[in-house]
């Protein structure tokens, strides 16, 4: 596991995921994100849903953190033990799950989560987090990594237009003894930079270099409140 986050340590992890029903939604067209990302000098690469998983695994040799987005609201991310073992089968080196207090498909905690999916065998675990409570169970609760991921998502902090980097700092601040990803909202290079120097151990970038769809929109944003003007 050093090895891994050495690896990760001060750079970019690119999320190539797309939404169910794009034009982009397919193995393939991922793997392709991904292997241009790693070209550009992404440390790491984050995916969603097994196929892709395991597509980009055989295409690239980087650090991957894998994740499965299953059911609905509010835990949908490898939201059970089975999901979560079926991620580290696909090839993920980082198994990310839903890492908030709330409660889980398949009635087991965090804790009783992480001691199984362990007791299988090593598996690095990366906990997407919503709050400075949320990281304090989940570091408790025996995880490798915390994510700043779902900061805003889950009514315990207001949402902010850009990048939580008050959490960032409040989790540096609380010494949880794991790396912390920062994750949600990462827009510019410059967010990547504030994160780093927050104290984030790596900065996980998606929307703004892999979903064309929404920066699109920004573009055409722009041009609508120029008319106004």
């Amino acid at each position: 596991m050093t090895d891994l986050l050495t690896r990760l340590a001060g750079g970019v992890v690119v999320s190539c995921q797309a939404y169910p029903g794009e034009p982009m939604r397919h193995p393939e067209t991922m793997a392709q994100l991904a292997e241009a990302a790693l070209l550009g000098g992404a440390v790491g690469i984050r995916a969603q849903g097994l196929a892709d998983i395991e597509l980009i695994r055989r295409r690239t040799s980087a650090p991957l953190i894998g994740l499965w987005k299953d059911g609905s609201a509010p835990v949908f991310i490898t939201p059970t033990l089975a999901h979560a073992r079926a991620v580290r089968s696909a090839g993920a080196d980082i198994v990310a799950l839903d890492g908030t207090r709330r409660a889980r498909p398949d009635g087991r905690t965090l804790t009783q989560t992480l001691r199984s999916l362990k007791a299988d065998g090593p598996t690095v675990v990366m906990a997407d987090c919503g709050s400075v409570d949320d990281a304090l169970d989940a570091a408790e609760a025996g995880v490798d990594i915390i994510g700043t991921t779902l900061a805003g998502y889950t009514g315990e902090r207001t949402p902010t237009s850009g990048p939580d980097l008050e959490l960032v700092e409040q989790l540096t601040a609380a010494d949880l003894g794991v790396p912390i990803v920062a994750e949600g909202r990462y827009h510019t290079p410059a967010d990547v930079v504030r994160a780093l120097q927050a104290g984030a151990h790596s900065v996980v970038v998606g929307t703004a270099i892999t979903h064309p769809t929404t920066i699109t929109s920004w573009f055409v944003a722009s041009t609508k409140e120029n008319r106004t003007r």
